[in-house]
């Protein structure tokens, strides 16, 4: 027995004092029959160093029980020292558990090697050592070593706690010093071994590895900095020697070791020849320089001082010199390993600069120095290794947290805090140099930690107690909640059109556009000046109000110029006024008086001379807007003088100059804009101005005196009122509908690109049959390398030799091409079979269909290309046909019918040669044999002389086909091995099938059939064709020729249809169709650029567990069931591949899994990039005879194919890593949940599935008082468990600080190695074909564009969620649409391509070096992926578009997702309108690439909202005309006319209905599969209600995109992926949709009924159609969460939906209650964002509130009660009115809450008063005031948005409210709840009655799921109705659930 001491009483048991320490505790999760390694995952942090003692006991107990019992009490004790009173988290339980397993291990355990513990684990130490670890080093892997020794160490020092010290032998000391020793060189590794010795993998020994590591180790003659003991401290490279300095992390500098090494090596090694590699090359590192401190180098000269990087005189002169080399690598491993290390300040990459270049200074210094020197390690020497992140990193991480706190969850207003970019931007001014270095926060002259008015508080030790503080101002830049923003950003756009308007306005009442230049219309038009003069004002006091808060930061010469800005345009404004209205002779109204102001001085010339003088900078402006050279320059210099040239016309800003696109770009897209401006302003002059002027004109003469109401002023001109509701509508529409245009345009233009691009010229299997005979030569001339240097240099060979002729030489030179050619071919089939069988394994098609289309994968003897199956099938059957019906002589005619058809001749040429090959390698007779040949020389010399019909009876080929059918039948037929008869029965039979084969040819083919019987004559029958080689089956090429040929014998009808998934179509034709478009040439394998893939995961499905399949739904169905009836065909192919599987259950998940959107199918396909580029590497450097036998059918034991699938691993290792970042992966691995549990254990078998697969996650560990500490994590699988590579201590928690996701991002990228980096979300999917064009893609960033190199590259998606229902096939098209066709016009030719969240490439080094892949600041960087395009494109980055290559994405597939996501878009872009990337990019983008950045960004949910708002504006205008009498005296006029009244709204109707949007979709269809599918399936979209579909999300867009501007609460929305598709309840549908949609479509009933009453109407047609718009959207509003609601009309759900809402509209809320429990809780919870809003959100809430009051001040005047009184008296007495029903509602509330429990009498009593009081006062108004039924309908609609109003303005001014006395609030809730329930109730009525009918719940099925789906859904009822039929009713509909997943065959 094992103690702590060692004493003699080994063996007396567990030391009860141990046993006492710990007090037992229940609540220990027990693993149960888990994996047996278990309890080392459920280490608690706080104890995460025993978990390796753990792992180690696990994995020596099958060995030897006994020490891993040893093992476990050693973690015991240690964790006991560790925590004795067990006050960390779970340590308790942890520790009884332990205990536990102990007692009972005490007991079963016992020494094997010896007779105590002493010796037994002595003794076991010594056996591992001399069996594993003496000669593991020659024989093992590295990876193994490193697991090896960590066994040892432990072991040793376990063996220490167990061995008193007297006891250890001299043999167990000796070998634990040599495992310390060399310990350190077989440490676990990422990529490269670094330390290892003896057997190393195949990539150390490349020669660019070598020379890399060369390099950095040269280290000689850089100064050490001296430890305490007086001795220099070692530094075995560069890295380690500035990590000795400045004190990094021992894992930061590992990581970035490995990751210099292989940038270095990657980028070395491109076009060089491995030959004499020794050193990398200069020009390389010089490279990796210029391109990681381009923005360093631009930092410092933004401000003014020198580099610090820049070489001195001496090393410019010898720039190949060893020392430049590495100053060089000095300056970037420094940048690397303070970016390594810097956490979220890595969001920030001037402050980086900024440390950057503080560090250089100290490393000036050290470099200058000869000797080494104690003060040179003066960083390290503070906190060893921790000192840079301690020192530098964590004061920056707390000013950040602390800035956070203020942002309180995302409710705090943006300008009340700073965030990335203010802290940031700090460091653009030289402001930043007066910080203190090394930092020194507590010091008050470092302004950017401790403001002045700060109270400083003590630090307590606990970090996240930082105070809020007082706040320091915002930098350059406020992010204001207001409409304004849009305003401000995009003032040049406003600007032009409302002086467009204003001009056409002007031209329309003045009679034409022929009228301009007569008479005063120019003059009149020349008003635009004026108007631009106030608009420019308008735009110099946003800057001033919009940016006050940030005044404290600004420069002066900012604030003079904004100061400046307003007192110009204060004075051009009141100039151009003046100088305008004294130009008139007769001035009149508003210009006479500003006339007056002028004197009497003649100003008619001197107005022109204003405006030219007014215009000259908008004519220099245009001036460099055609150089755009020139204007770039400019913006790019950081001279003094050109800086102050352009001070004026733009501010220096660090980013967004130089934004300009060379010439011919520039032409594109003003040509495109300049033809949609045309376009949009005529029709907005002839359809929308000219029909409202000659009634505008006539209404404005028109004397109204009768108004229907009290009106306020009676004396009103002109009747304004009512030309302000006529125009108001129709001013929107013209502001809004340049977005129309832009949709029609963008699919013209689009797809004019996108024909141009060969998009779709492969769309059918038809097209692939007729173009895949070049499918191979385009192949070549894409996917495979160019000639090499030495195939160029063997072609100048040959043509230097002499040659007797040229003919000869053409000859030579041709044979070497058509060698290339083969070659090629050879590299085709192989690409292309791995394309069939990953769809065969991905089981989209069946085994006969992979066969079919698989290419012979060996060269072979034939002489005609070998052409898929597919392509020749049915041509041997047809072939036989016509020569047996072949009635002609000639054989020249037979032979000409056969070669008519090209793949008839070449199956017919094939099918002869490959059976004449498998007739001699079968037989091993020499008489066999001669009378094969014999038969074979017939054949051959009858063709070449024309006597094939005069030799051969064609009449008998049918039959002697039929009979090799047979015979290649018997050659594919599995024998079983090792059974003699059967061996022989087999053999026999074919033996008869050969001899009747023979004697058919002799006796019905041969005519001349007694020359062939002399080879026969000396044998029997019996004898005959007893030799034969029928082992021939075991080979894999031979049997594979046999497949082959028995397939094209035997398949009689046309493969046309093959295969018959439609998945497997869309891919084969895609891929084919992409090898024809345009993409760079793909480079050989060393010389591709290295590549990452990063993946941000954080709790979703990683794969279905086995209970989650079963799991039966409310109608009893499985979800394995529901997928098999939904994917028939997969299912049975699935079947099939995995019939002889003993894993089936393992299986059956991930087939489930693969078809949803998990992690493991988004693994599974990102890995085959790994898969692809072995492939490729393979055949790049394959030679001739492993190239020729196949890359699967070669025997794995060749010894050149071993070498050369090494290289390609080892190669591919170099060139790709993938990094899933799986935040909290750390937490699951401890956590009790088993959920939890099992996501840690998926990721596990992901990691054992995909050994180059690497997770990143945020380990938080818990250390002395409870403090946690985190660190970022890189681990990769092992053997059994996973195994650390990197661990990296952080600052803080990082996700405390900013978004979620990009803060994931942020930790993990880190660990990505290469130059590109593609980001790839957890819903998305990859295919192994189009990883085959990676290489092709990466080429892009090295291509040129206009002087520019791309710095993102733009991947299409292709969503395969399309297929699930008609929701996600609409979500599929318009995510198609928007992936395709809307990125490729934004790529070129407007050149606003940014970054959506789509699979894009960065190029990796750019990013890094300016802010990441992303921005991550809280809710302002909601949708974080398109602030990388923005910010890319505002530091000089350029973004691509890329179409023939494809990345699968996964969507939503149900109602409530769809909504759910376009809120979090909509809110994304809310939050967008606000920031400053968007201000800086609408201000500095020239006019035209301006408005394609508004249109295709914030201007289209702008757009969406003003279309909204026109419907509003349009009915509360007829509703003023209406209630006023103004519509019925207007109308009355015989002068007007009412249809030029509605002809301009019609524009706005189109867009309600979303027709126009449809178009993009339409024609992206019809590029890829033909337009007649692109109008079947409009026709269908409109039939499925797709236009219901569109028009509720149009509401969702306006509500969440305008909430966000106004109020904010912008957060992420967890949409969920997966099986989703399900039916919402009533009460859940109403909760997501009331505000929404449900109150504002109620608004616009009410109004539509307002003024169908009191309206005055003629008939219109046009009219008809506004209002049937109008109510179309209501019924879309209001209904389509019902419509597209599985089983939404099924009457038993109805039933239980009515239930379960009236439950919750009863329950009370309360602290704790959810919203989903209590109406109460849900309400309090939809007023959050006006609980953080500020003062003008409440004042706008209230404004806008007040609209509902108009209805009741209209309809009382019109009721009958009031006797046409038109006092003010009678608006008063309806007032008096409303506040009496209040009392009343009150009075029954209070008396319900005093006598509804105890005096149920009294409250009935109550009841009965209140009831008769109003019927009393109802029958006296009745008779005495003339009180009508209809009044009293009329008075509710009056009260009703009165009552409505009230709530509204109380939920406004909620504070006050809250703080009276008398139960104010109490009453507005209760008032809320009645309202809740009338609006309920509205809405279920229609829903229940029609549920009460069968069919109309059929109905929806069918219009609401596919065919698929539908079928499955009818086997399911059917199902479950005879389940259910012996236990419970059977259900009135059951709803299985559905997979977001992959598409189905139908």
């Amino acid at each position: 027995m094992a103690t702590s001491s060692g004493s003699k009483d080994d063996a007396a048991g567990l030391p009860k004092s141990h046993s006492k320490r710990v007090s037992r505790a229940p609540t220990m999760v027990d693993p149960g029959d888990e994996v047996g390694a278990v309890d080392s995952e459920l280490v608690p942090s706080s104890l995460a160093t025993i978990a390796p003692i753990l792992r180690v006991a696990n994995e020596v107990e099958e060995d030897n029980p006994r020490v891993a019992y040893l093992c476990r009490f050693h973690a015991f004790e240690k964790s006991h020292q560790m925590d004795p009173t067990s006050s960390g988290r779970g340590v308790r339980q942890f520790k009884t558990y332990l205990l536990h397993k102990l007692e009972k291990e005490e007991n079963e355990t016992y020494c094997k090697l010896a007779s105590n513990d002493t010796k037994e684990i002595q003794k076991y130490y010594q056996n591992f050592y001399e069996s594993n670890i003496r000669e593991g080093q020659y024989t093992k892997k590295p990876e193994e070593m490193a697991k090896i020794y960590q066994i040892a160490t432990v072991l040793y020092d376990v063996l220490k706690t167990v061995v008193p010290p007297a006891k250890l032998n001299d043999v167990t000391e000796r070998y634990a010093r040599e495992v310390e020793e060399k310990r350190q060189q077989y440490e676990h590794y990422n990529i490269l071994p670094l330390h290892a010795i003896g057997v190393k993998p195949r990539i150390m020994e490349f020669p660019e590895i070598k020379a890399a590591i060369k390099a950095l180790h040269i280290t000689d003659n850089l100064p050490m900095p001296r430890l305490s003991e007086g001795r220099d401290r070692a530094a075995h490279d560069i890295l380690d020697w500035l990590s000795s300095i400045f004190g990094f992390q021992k894992g930061n500098v590992a990581n970035q070791r490995e990751h210099l090494i292989l940038l270095l090596a990657n980028m070395d090694v491109r076009d060089r020849s491995l030959a004499n590699y020794v050193q990398l090359n200069s020009a390389t590192i010089q490279h990796l320089m210029d391109t990681i401190f381009k923005n360093y180098i631009s930092w410092c000269h933004y401000l003014h001082m020198e580099s610090n990087i820049g070489l001195p005189d001496e090393d410019k002169d010898k720039a190949d010199t060893q020392a430049t080399q590495q100053k060089q690598l000095i300056y970037i491993s420094l940048y690397l390993l303070i970016w390594g290390e810097a956490s979220n300040v890595r969001f920030m990459p001037e402050c980086l600069c900024y440390i950057f270049h503080r560090m250089t200074d100290h490393v000036h210094k050290l470099l200058g120095v000869v000797h080494s020197d104690p003060s040179l390690g003066i960083y390290s020497l503070l906190h060893g290794d921790e000192s840079f992140l301690k020192e530098v990193i964590t004061p920056i991480y707390e000013v950040m947290l602390k800035e956070v706190k203020r942002n309180k969850g995302g409710k705090t207003s943006h300008s009340a805090w700073r965030n990335y970019d203010d802290l940031n931007e700090y460091f653009w001014s030289r402001k930043c140099l007066d910080i203190d270095w090394p930092f020194q926060p507590k010091k008050a002259g470092a302004d950017f930690f401790v403001h002045a008015n700060e109270k400083e508080t003590p630090n307590l030790g606990r970090r996240n107690q930082v105070t809020a503080g007082k706040r320091k101002p915002k930098t350059n830049f406020v992010e204001v909640r207001t409409f304004w923003h849009l305003y401000r950003s995009f003032d040049r756009m406003w600007i032009f059109f409302i002086l467009a308007f204003q001009a056409m306005v002007i031209i329309a009442f003045n009679g034409s556009i022929s009228n301009l230049f007569q008479g005063d219309v120019i003059k009149y038009v020349s008003s635009i000046f004026i108007t631009h003069g106030v608009l420019n004002f308008l735009q110099a006091s946003m800057d001033i109000i919009l940016s006050l808060q940030a005044w404290r930061s600004l420069r002066f010469t900012q604030i003079l110029r904004y100061l400046l800005k307003l007192v110009a345009a204060v004075f051009w404004a009141i100039v151009l006024t003046v100088t305008y209205c004294k130009s008139w002779s007769n001035p009149t109204g508003v210009v006479r008086i500003f006339s007056h102001w002028a004197g009497d001085q003649h100003f008619e010339t001197l107005f022109g001379y204003c405006v030219a003088i007014y215009l000259i900078p908008n004519v220099l402006a245009v001036v460099l807007f055609l150089l755009p050279s020139i204007r770039k320059s400019m913006e790019r210099s950081n001279s003094r003088i050109v800086v102050i040239i352009m001070w004026w016309a733009q501010p220096k800003l660090y980013v967004g100059r130089g934004m300009h696109e060379d010439v011919f770009s520039l032409l594109k897209y003003t040509i495109f804009w300049i033809l949609l401006l045309i376009c949009k302003l005529a029709f907005s002059y002839y359809v929308e101005i000219m029909p409202l002027v000659n009634p505008t004109k006539i209404i404005m003469q028109i004397k109204v005196t009768g108004y229907e109401w009290h009106e306020f002023f009676p004396n009103v001109t002109h009747n304004m009122g009512v030309v302000i509701a006529i125009w108001t509508p129709i001013v929107l529409v013209y502001l809004m509908d340049t977005q129309i245009w832009y949709a029609i345009f963008s699919t013209i233009i689009g797809g004019i690109y996108g024909a141009f691009s060969h998009l779709g010229e492969v769309r059918t299997l038809a097209m692939l049959r007729s173009r895949f005979n070049s499918v191979h030569s385009v192949f070549s001339e894409t996917l495979l390398p160019p000639l090499g240097n030495e195939a160029v240099i063997f072609l100048i060979y040959i043509c230097s030799l002499k040659y007797t002729s040229v003919y000869a030489l053409l000859t030579t030179i041709n044979v070497v091409l058509q060698y290339d050619v083969r070659k090629n071919i050879a590299k085709f089939s192989h690409s292309w079979n791995e394309f069939v069988i990953s769809l065969r394994t991905e089981d989209l098609i069946s085994n006969r269909e992979r066969d079919l289309l698989l290419v012979p994968s060996s060269s072979d003897v034939v002489s005609v290309v070998q052409w898929p199956p597919f392509l020749l099938a049915s041509k041997i059957p047809i072939a036989l046909d016509l020569a047996k019906d072949f009635k002609g002589k000639d054989d020249a005619d037979l032979f000409r019918k056969i070669t008519a058809d090209d793949y008839m001749r070449c199956a017919v040429i094939e099918a002869y040669e490959t059976l004449k090959e498998i007739l001699f390698s079968l037989l091993q007779d020499g008489v066999d044999i001669k009378t094969i040949e014999y038969i074979c020389h017939e054949v051959e010399n009858s063709i070449h002389k024309r006597t094939f019909l005069a030799t051969f009876q064609t009449s008998g080929l049918q039959s002697l086909s039929d009979k090799f059918e047979k015979l290649l039948n018997l050659l594919i037929l599995k024998k079983a091995e090792g059974d003699y008869d059967d061996e022989e029965l087999y053999k026999s039979q074919i033996i008869n099938v050969l001899i009747d084969t023979i004697e058919i040819i002799i006796e019905d083919v041969l005519v001349n059939r007694q020359e062939v019987i002399p080879y026969r004559s000396g044998h029997k029958r019996e004898q005959k064709f007893e030799k034969m080689n029928i082992n021939l089956s075991q080979d894999k090429i031979w049997k594979e020729k046999v497949v082959r040929l028995h397939l094209l014998l035997t398949i009689k009808e046309s493969a046309i249809n093959v295969p018959m998934n439609i998945e497997a179509r869309r891919r084969i034709t895609f891929f084919t169709n992409s090898l024809f478009m345009n993409m760079p040439r793909a480079p050989k394998g060393q010389d591709m650029l290295s590549f990452s893939v990063l993946t941000p995961y954080y709790k979703e499905e990683i794969m279905y567990s086995e209970e989650e399949l079963n799991k039966e739904n409310e109608d009893g169905i499985t979800t394995l069931f529901y997928l098999q009836k939904i994917y028939p065909d997969e299912w049975d192919n699935f079947e099939k591949r995995i019939k002889d599987s003993s894993d089936r259950k393992e299986l059956i998940r991930q087939w489930v899994s693969y078809r949803g959107q998990t992690l493991s199918r988004t693994v599974r396909g990102m890995m085959y990039y790994r898969d692809a580029l072995e492939l490729q590497c393979f055949l790049d450097y394959a030679d001739d005879n492993t190239l020729y036998n196949g890359y699967r059918t070669i025997h794995t034991n060749n010894e050149s194919y071993k070498s050369t699938k090494e290289y390609a691993k080892a190669l591919a290792d170099m060139k790709f890593t993938y990094v899933v970042s799986c935040q909290i992966y750390g937490a699951q691995k401890n956590s009790r949940d088993a959920k939890d549990r099992s996501y840690a254990s998926n990721i596990l078998n992901l990691m054992l599935t995909y050994p180059s697969l690497r997770v990143a996650y945020i380990d938080e560990r818990e250390v002395e008082n409870s403090e946690k500490v985190y660190y970022s994590v890189l681990v990769k699988g092992g053997e059994k468990l996973d195994e650390e590579i990197y661990r990296i201590k952080l600052p803080g928690p990082p996700t405390e600080i900013g978004e979620g996701k990009p803060e994931n991002q942020n930790h993990a990228i880190i660990f990505t190695r290469g130059e590109a980096l593609q980001t790839i979300d957890m819903n998305q999917d990859n295919y192994l074909e189009e990883a085959f064009k990676m290489r092709n893609v990466l080429e892009e960033l090295q291509r040129t564009y206009h002087g520019r190199k791309p710095t993102i590259l733009g991947l299409r998606e292709h969503i395969f969620t399309g297929s699930v229902s008609s929701l996600a096939w609409f979500m599929s098209n318009q995510e198609t649409s928007f992936v395709t066709i809307s990125q490729r016009i934004l790529a070129d030719p407007l050149r606003v391509r940014f970054h959506y969240g789509h699979p894009d490439i960065f190029d990796r080094l750019f990013h890094i070096t300016r802010g990441g892949i992303s921005k991550a600041s809280k809710t302002i960087n909601l949708s974080e992926d398109i602030f990388s395009g923005y910010n890319s494109t505002l530091r000089g980055g350029f973004v691509t578009h890329n179409e023939y290559i494809q990345v699968g994405k996964g969507r939503d597939v149900g109602m409530n997702q769809i909504s759910l996501f376009e809120a979090k878009v909509a809110n994304g872009n809310g939050e967008q309108t606000l920031s400053r990337d968007v201000y800086r990019l609408g201000r500095r983008f020239d006019f035209f690439r301006m408005l394609s950045f508004y249109f295709t960004t914030v201007g289209f949910y702008f757009s969406s909202m003003i279309t909204v708002l026109i419907v509003y504006i349009f009915l509360y205008g007829r509703l003023y005309l209406s209630l006023s009498g103004l519509e019925k005296r207007i109308l009355s006029d015989k002068n007007i006319n009412p249809n030029a009244l509605q002809e301009a709204l019609a524009t706005q109707s189109v867009f309600q209905l979303g027709l126009l949007l449809v178009l993009p979709m339409i024609m992206e269809i019809g590029l890829q599969r033909g337009f007649r599918s692109a109008l079947g399936d409009l026709v269908l979209m409109q039939l499925q209600l797709a236009p219901v579909f569109f028009t509720f999300q149009l509401g969702t867009k306006a509500h969440y995109y305008g909430r966000t501007i106004l109020h904010g609460g912008s957060k992420y929305r967890a949409t969920g992926r997966g099986f989703v598709v399900f039916h919402a309840k009533y009460a859940d549908n109403y909760r997501m949709y009331s505000r929404s949609h449900f109150v504002k479509a109620l608004e616009l009933v009410i109004l539509l009924v307002v003024y169908q009453v009191y309206g005055t109407h003629r008939s219109s047609t046009l009219y008809m159609f506004i209002t049937f718009s109008i109510w179309f959207l209501v019924g879309s509003w209001l209904f389509a969460p019902f419509i597209f609601n599985p089983s939404g009309f099924d009457w038993q759900k109805t039933v239980d939906d009515w239930t379960d809402w009236t439950r919750w509209m009863g329950n009370r809320g309360g602290i704790g209650v959810a919203v989903d429990k209590s109406w109460e809780s849900w309400w309090d919870t939809e007023q959050e964002h006006l609980k953080f809003t500020n003062i003008r959100g409440r004042i706008f809430e209230v404004i806008l509130a007040l609209r509902f009051c108009i209805y009741q001040f209209g309809i009382v005047y019109h009721l009958h009660i009031a006797a046409r009184n038109k006092n003010i008296m009678v608006y008063g007495v309806s007032w008096l009115v409303l506040f009496i029903l209040f009392g009343a509602l009150k009075t029954m509330s209070m008396g319900r809450r005093r006598f509804g429990t105890d005096f149920q009498l009294m409250f009935r009593l109550l009841k009965v008063l209140l009831a008769l009081g109003f019927v009393s006062v109802m029958v006296v108004l009745y008779v005495l005031s003339n009180l009508t039924v209809n009044d009293m309908f009329a008075s509710i609609l009056a009260f009703m948005p009165t009552g409505w109003a009230i709530l509204l303005i109380g939920q406004a001014c909620r504070p006050c409210l809250k703080g009276m006395r008398f139960g104010a609030w109490g009453s507005l809730m209760e008032l809320a709840r009645a309202y809740e329930y009338v609006m309920g109730l509205l809405i279920f009525m229609p829903i229940a009655v029609l549920s009460w009918f069968p069919f109309v719940n059929e109905f929806q099925t069918r219009l609401l799921f596919n065919q698929a789906f539908s079928r499955g859904l009818q086997i399911s009822m059917i199902l479950a109705g005879n389940k259910a039929s012996s236990t419970t009713p059977v259900p009135a509909a059951p709803v299985p659930p559905v997979p977001a997943a992959a598409p189905t065959s139908t």
